[in-house]
């Protein structure tokens, strides 16, 4: 007897470039699991600044780091439209049905920052996510327009915020500074630049210890969400909405002919990779001074991070079109991207923490790759075998059964 109906025809495009996203964060979010947070901009905060270390900071930095995230908002964006369409389609209630798997983001997004891993994004797309409903009826050129909007205003922000780095930074430098100018920079470059040697002592002893020190350690970092949507929040709204736009405009369905995503690609590279590579010999000349890395990272890549998420979509799209053995496992992996983003979170912080494997501060920058590669194996080895017998992932599950308030079928039709 059949056990559960196929879920709705899915849009193999965007599995796809779904699947390489969630692979992609993993390989900026790594950082962040194994050593201090400044780490993540600021390869000086952590003693990683030679040979193979260097090397990785430099590809993260011009190829990976925002690219990926960048993408996987693109891609909830134009998720979040498919499903309220078809829920419209099927005579559901589109509000109903998106609001209620907002609120359930934004729970599993709460779980997941104090219980796992303090770098949780989704508790941000839920309260993003909520606000871009309103953009769904838009036309194609309506989206792009409020994106760019969006996208100037960030910019804006940012760079403000990032001469503030400089400022304060040469006015705390100067001789004869106040202490009150000293104390304003040592709190504006928490985060970016190395810790003092009692912090540093503190931060490796917490993410050293026990399960419980940990999960009352990230609650007392819950600023960490608000500093998140005030960085992150328009530009990710923006991200969503060209997400919803790329999706009517067919080129997340892979609808355009293969010249239009080459020329596309051509032009966001030819702007974006130039642009990078002079920003990342700005930040690594200064030897990562950290004003230069704030005001690079926060300021400098915003206008140009958008282009390059572009040209990598279009990139993708174009090297995957025909398919194959890898592509189907990539597309599975982006079916299940939520089980694979929550666990390879378990896994990695496991690895790391006191309480498995203790590896936090123990491997260099180029080193943590090894976990990396090892990860999207293991995600593109489980997700298209569990995919061939489940309609959906496991978290994919749970998430669509709790914002539909009943148990759905798991396992697919088996034909008898």
């Amino acid at each position: 007897m059949a056990m559960a109906s196929e879920p709705q025809a899915r849009i193999a495009t965007l599995d796809i470039v779904r699947g390489i996203a969630v692979m992609g964060i993993l390989a900026m979010n790594i950082l962040a699991f194994a050593m201090p947070q400044a780490a993540y901009q600021n390869p000086a905060a952590y003693g990683c600044t030679e040979g193979a270390d260097l090397i990785a900071w430099w590809f993260n930095f011009v190829l990976i780091d925002g690219k990926m995230r960048g993408l996987f908002s693109l891609l909830f964006g134009a998720s979040l439209l498919l499903v309220v369409e078809r829920a419209a389609a099927k005579g559901e209630n589109p509000t109903s049905v998106h609001f209620r798997r907002m609120a359930w983001l934004f729970v599993f997004g709460l779980l997941h920052f104090f219980l796992v891993w303090w770098g949780d994004i989704l508790h941000q797309y839920a309260l993003i996510g909520a606000l871009v409903f309103l953009f769904r009826n838009k036309p194609v050129k309506g989206l792009i327009g409020w994106a760019v909007g969006l996208l100037i205003v960030q910019t804006i922000l940012m760079a403000m915020l990032s001469a503030g780095f400089l400022a304060v930074s040469a006015q705390a430098s100067a001789p004869g500074a106040s202490p009150d100018i000293i104390a304003q920079w040592n709190e504006m470059k928490q985060g970016v630049g190395p810790l003092p040697p009692a912090e540093l002592a503190k931060d490796l002893a917490v993410h050293d210890g026990s399960y419980a020190g940990l999960v009352a350690h990230r609650a007392g970092q819950t600023s960490f969400m608000v500093i998140g949507i005030f960085f992150f929040g328009v530009e990710t709204l923006a991200y969503m909405l060209i997400g919803m736009a790329a999706l009517k405009s067919g080129f997340l369905t892979g609808a355009w002919e293969n010249r239009r995503y080459i020329r596309w690609m051509l032009i966001c590279y030819a702007i974006s990779i130039p642009l990078y590579m002079l920003i990342a010999a700005w930040v690594a000349g200064s030897g990562f001074d950290t004003a230069t890395v704030a005001a690079a990272t926060i300021g400098a890549v915003t206008p140009i991070r958008p282009v390059m998420i572009i040209g990598h979509a279009a990139l993708i799209i174009l090297l995957t079109r025909q398919g194959g053995a890898l592509v189907d496992r990539i597309a599975a992996a982006g079916r299940a991207a939520f089980t694979n983003y929550l666990g390879t979170s378990i896994i990695v912080s496991t690895l790391f923490y006191g309480y498995g494997g203790g590896l936090y501060g123990d491997l260099g920058r180029a080193e943590v790759y090894l976990v990396v590669i090892a990860m999207w194996a293991l995600m593109l080895i489980w997700s298209k075998p569990w995919l061939d017998r489940f309609a959906y992932g496991p978290f994919e599950w749970l998430w669509r059964s709790l914002a539909r308030w009943q148990i759905q079928p798991l396992r697919k039709a088996v034909a008898v």
